[in-house]
Parts: C-alpha cells; sequence; structure tokens
C-alpha cells in the first residue's frame, strides 16, 4: 500500500519541531497527506499556572512555519479532549485508524514536558494497529530511509514490519537485511525474504551478525551506527504479563537506546 496518509504527534517539548520537519520530508517525498495531532488532555489535578491556550498557539504558529511552502497538503489538529483523565496515548491510537503511518518522539526523560506519558511510545505500538516511526530525541534526524536495516527474524511482527516498510524500501538507497544469531533454517527464510521484496522491486542484500557477548540490540544499534543507517526497520514483539501485553525485551531496549528512527510494527 502506498504512503499517502501519514499523522505526527506534536508536544511541548524541544523536540517536536525536529519530528514534524521529518514528517513534512516523507510527505514531501511521498506525495503524501500529513495531518500533525496535538492533544490538549485535563488530568485529575491539574496545574493552575498552565495556559492552555498558549501553548496550543505556540504550536499552531510552529507548525504554520515548518509547513509554509512545502507544497504538501498538511493540516493541524487540535484534539481539546474533555474526558478528565484520558491518555494522550489512547487519543494518538483513534486517529491512527485512518492513517498509513503514525509518527511519534522517542521518550526522553529530562524533557519538561509532562504531558506526554513515558510509556507513550509502547502504548501507540500496542494500539495503534498501524506501522509506527519513532524518532529519537537526541541528534539531527531531518531526513530518515535512504539507509536502512531491516531486522529480520521469521514471525508475524517483522513479517508486519517489513511489508509496511515497503513504500520507504522501495524509495531508499540501500537496503540491508540484518539476521542476528540466525539459525540455517532462518537463513534460508532470509532468502526468501529477498525475493518477496525483489517482486516489489527492491533489491535487498542480506547480512548475518553472531553475537554472544552483547544483546540483539546493541548489535542492530552499533551496526546501524558502524554503516551510517538511518532507519532501522523491526518488528515489536510482545508477551503477556501480569495479564496484560508488553514489548519484548529487545524493543524496549531499542525504545530506550535508540540511535535513528525505526519504524515498528506490532
Amino acid at each position: 500500500m502506498p504512503l499517502k496518509n501519514i499523522l505526527v504527534h506534536l508536544d511541548i517539548s524541544d523536540h517536536s519541531a525536529a519530528r514534524l520537519s521529518l514528517a513534512v520530508g516523507l510527505a514531501q517525498k511521498h506525495q503524501a497527506r500529513l495531518t500533525a495531532l496535538y492533544i490538549i488532555t485535563h488530568p485529575y489535578y491539574e496545574p493552575l499556572h498552565i495556559d492552555m491556550e498558549v501553548r496550543a498557539e505556540q504550536v499552531e504558529e510552529q507548525f504554520k512555519e515548518i509547513t509554509a511552502a512545502t507544497g504538501i497538503e498538511a493540516e493541524l489538529l487540535t484534539v481539546d479532549w474533555k474526558v478528565t483523565g484520558t491518555s494522550v496515548a489512547e487519543i494518538i491510537n483513534l486517529h491512527a485508524h485512518y492513517a498509513d503511518m503514525v509518527i511519534i518522539g522517542q521518550t526522553d526523560h529530562a524533557s519538561d514536558d509532562k504531558d506526554t506519558p513515558s510509556d507513550l511510545p509502547e502504548r501507540v505500538l500496542l494500539g495503534a494497529g498501524r506501522p509506527v516511526l519513532i524518532v529519537p530525541y537526541a541528534g539531527s534526524h531531518k531526513e530518515c530511509g535512504a539507509r536502512v536495516f531491516v531486522s529480520w527474524k521469521p514471525g508475524r511482527e517483522a513479517t508486519r514490519a517489513v511489508n509496511d516498510a515497503i513504500p520507504l524500501l522501495a524509495l531508499a538507497d540501500a537496503v540491508t537485511v540484518l539476521a542476528v544469531n540466525p539459525t540455517d533454517e532462518e537463513r534460508l527464510e532470509g532468502e526468501k525474504l529477498c525475493l518477496h521484496l525483489a517482486c516489489h522491486g527492491i533489491t535487498v542484500r542480506v547480512e548475518q551478525s553472531l553475537s554472544t557477548n552483547i544483546s540483539i540490540g546493541d548489535v542492530l544499534l552499533n551496526r546501524a551506527s558502524d554503516e551510517g543507517i538511518d532507519l532501522l526497520v523491526m518488528g515489536a514483539f510482545a508477551q503477556t504479563r501480569l495479564g496484560s501485553p508488553a514489548l519484548g525485551d529487545v524493543a524496549r531496549h531499542i525504545l530506550k537506546y535508540m540511535t535513528v528512527p525505526v519504524l515498528m510494527s506490532h
């Protein structure tokens, strides 16, 4: 499916403008429509000094400045959710149902923005039903998708991630399928993946990485850094913990230490 309708979450953090700029670049590249979503929630105990209207106006000014003269169809949707105690993630997931991709930011625990919950990436990944592009809070990431790593391990989540990423892979300069500590059978599955992507006109290189000293997450991030990768594609495996779904160790590690934008699907 072409990438034609992108949703990006905005907030009052210092990283929101960079996230919007990346979203604009993707919308231009794919000739897609862009909706920026800014959410006003009403916590149970709302500090009296917070001026919600002023914050909304600042976000609107920033949106107009960044999207002006870009040639894309862009809309800022400010949602004032009147139900007290509703999570930002729930509202993003509701709007994600009508988008091809959702773009959010990595959690920055040092940020002054207290409106965005720290578990937002995990809750959107598990609840949106759409591919989610998470943008790191550190570094400069004005563009992504030129050099792509696909983390491959046969399974539902990885399969969804790869197929969700096809519009991005089709426009990439280089795509590498990386399997960490694969079995012989998984090596053959990697070759099948190459044939599948070739049907979409995508040429990929398959590599294996063997490591017993560091975690899979660190292998992916180290290789991405060494090879100048600007997008990592991976499945977001989840398991049930205490009766509720929770992301697996690799996905949680990547969300915590990511250095490049990561496209995840669950």
